[in-house]
């Protein structure tokens, strides 16, 4: 199955995938950005709420923001130099990564391992196992499989 498949799979409204396949749970964008807090305002006057976030150093390095199934990430450009350093630097600056979130990781692994992988397969210290791909337009994907 190639990247382009798997990404049309999560946009899929139903909930099964085909036989054999990891179901695709959600994607999210990841909007990398200088500080996060003057971001939130705007997210919060249209009824979106802090569903998770983590400090770094006296700011926000990291926000879950979400109304109804609906979600947006941020990430504090220092954070991503410390936590995804290839990803906070040079093109990727004011990209946004996509954030897919799956069933299972081990069966992506053979497809996505044959592109370019920007930050290769680790655990989280929040327990998701994760793998950050380029995919062939330039932009980042992550696949992430988070504990039941």
């Amino acid at each position: 199955m190639s990247l382009l498949s798997l990404l049309l799979l999560v946009s899929a409204t139903a909930p099964q995938s085909p036989a054999g396949e990891p179901v695709m749970r959600s994607l999210t964008p990841v909007l990398p950005v200088e500080r996060i807090e003057p971001c939130l305002p705007f997210w919060e006057r249209l009824g979106f709420a802090r569903r998770d976030e983590v400090p770094h150093g006296e700011e926000l390095g990291f926000v879950i923001l979400g109304k109804g199934e609906v979600q947006v990430m941020y990430q504090s450009r220092a954070s991503l130099r410390e936590d995804l350093p290839g990803l906070a630097e040079g093109d990727f600056r004011s990209a946004v990564i996509l954030y897919v979130k799956v069933s299972e990781l081990d069966p992506l692994l053979p497809v996505l391992e044959q592109g370019e992988v920007v930050v290769p397969l680790r655990t989280t210290f929040y327990g998701a196992r994760e793998i950050f791909v380029r995919e062939p337009g330039g932009s980042v994907v992550a696949f992430t499989q988070h504990p039941e």
